[in-house]
Formats: C-alpha cells, sequence, structure tokens
C-alpha cells in the first residue's frame, strides 16, 4: 500500500509515492531441502525482493544516511542464506522477509526463493511472501 507524500520544499506540483527497491536474481548456494541428496549437496537458489519505504527526505537530501541501505539488507541475507541449512523453501523465504523487515523504515516487502531444476520439465520452483507495517 504506497502512501503519496508530498516532497518538502519541493516546486514541483505533484507527489512521490515511496520508493521500491528491486534485488533481482541475487544467486546463491544452500543447503535447501529433505531428500537425502540435498542434505549432502548445496544447491542454486535465486531471490528476488522488492522493498518499500519512504523515499521522502532522500529525495531531496541527496545523503545517504538518509535512505535505506539495501547493501546493508542484501549482506545479512547472503550471510544467512550461506551459513543456513533449510528443510523447505517457505522457512528460507521466511527468514529473508524477516531479515528485510528488521529494518524499521521498511514498510513493505516481497520476497521470492526460486530453487532452479526443482522439478523435472521446470525451469524451477518458487515461493513468494508480502509483509506489510
Amino acid at each position: 500500500m504506497s502512501t503519496v507524500k508530498p516532497i518538502a520544499n519541493a516546486t514541483h506540483d505533484y507527489c512521490i509515492n515511496n520508493a521500491v527497491i528491486h534485488i533481482k536474481d541475487l544467486r546463491l548456494r544452500t543447503f535447501i531441502g529433505f531428500n537425502p541428496e540435498e542434505l549432502e549437496k548445496q544447491q542454486d537458489i535465486v531471490i528476488n525482493a522488492e522493498i518499500e519505504f519512504d523515499a521522502s527526505k532522500p529525495c531531496i537530501s541527496d545523503d545517504e544516511r538518509e535512505t535505506l541501505d539495501y547493501k546493508v539488507i542484501t549482506k545479512a541475507m547472503i550471510a544467512h542464506v550461506e551459513q543456513g541449512r533449510f528443510r523447505l523453501i517457505e522457512k528460507l523465504c521466511a527468514d529473508l522477509l524477516d531479515i528485510i523487515m528488521g529494518e524499521p523504515s521498511v514498510l513493505r516487502a516481497t520476497i521470492s526463493v526460486d530453487k532452479p531444476h526443482a522439478l523435472r520439465f521446470s525451469d524451477s520452483v518458487a515461493v513468494s511472501l508480502t509483509a506489510v507495517r
């Protein structure tokens, strides 16, 4: 749910909605699954995320201290994936959403985790979750 907010001190006759950061095709490897071979060998996963936040201040200030630091969030996600073991894509997806929503300035986030080649004749299987503050 986007909220339209005017930009303070702007001379424009319009408002800017919340910003959405898109993290696309973050490719990592982890232990995911519960079949014997999945417990022994890391597999590829692909992560996509949309992170919504109020960017009215950084749009005016051009100051990196006033915006959402997506690099910090992404590094935490990478560490969690690479150090973890997961039976279900749903659990991994929920964990990653929790990392994103741990940043108080995040208003809404959607995350999807793809497991390539999880099904025969399919490019991938994916799970998506969304959280709203």
